[in-house]
C-alpha cells in the first residue's frame, strides 16, 4: 500500500482522507502488520465486524468515497490503481467538486 501513502501525503491538504480498516484481527496482529510493511496511515480496528457488516464489505479491499456531507459517492470492491489513469481522475474530479472531502476507507467507488 505505499501507493495509497503516497495519495495521502500528496492529497491530504486537498481534503483527502484515508483510513485502513481491519476486520476482525486482534490488535497484537495489526500493529506487527503495520510495523512490517511501514503504513503511515491510521488503522482503525473492526474487532467486532460491526462496520463491515454496516457497510455490507463482501471483500478485501474494499474503498469508500465519502463526501463532505456524508453521502456515500461511490464504493469499489478489489484493488484499484488509485494514483495512476481513471482512479486518480476520479479523486482529482471529487476533491474539485463543490464541498467534496472525501474519504478512502481501504480494508477497497470505481466497479461496483
Amino acid at each position: 500500500m505505499p501507493s495509497i501513502d503516497a495519495l495521502h501525503d500528496e492529497l491530504r491538504y486537498r481534503g483527502l482522507t484515508v483510513l485502513l480498516v481491519d476486520i476482525a484481527e486482534r490488535p497484537e496482529t495489526v500493529a506487527a502488520t503495520v510495523k512490517q510493511r511501514s503504513y503511515r496511515l491510521p488503522v482503525l480496528l473492526d474487532a467486532d465486524s460491526r462496520t463491515t457488516n454496516a457497510y455490507h464489505v463482501i471483500a478485501t479491499p474494499t474503498v469508500f468515497l465519502i463526501g463532505r456531507d456524508g453521502a456515500l459517492l461511490g464504493r469499489a470492491i478489489g484493488p484499484r490503481a488509485w494514483t495512476t489513469g481513471a482512479g486518480r481522475a476520479l479523486l482529482d474530479a471529487l476533491l474539485k467538486g463543490p464541498g467534496a472531502r472525501s474519504h478512502v476507507g481501504v480494508g477497497s467507488p470505481l466497479g461496483s
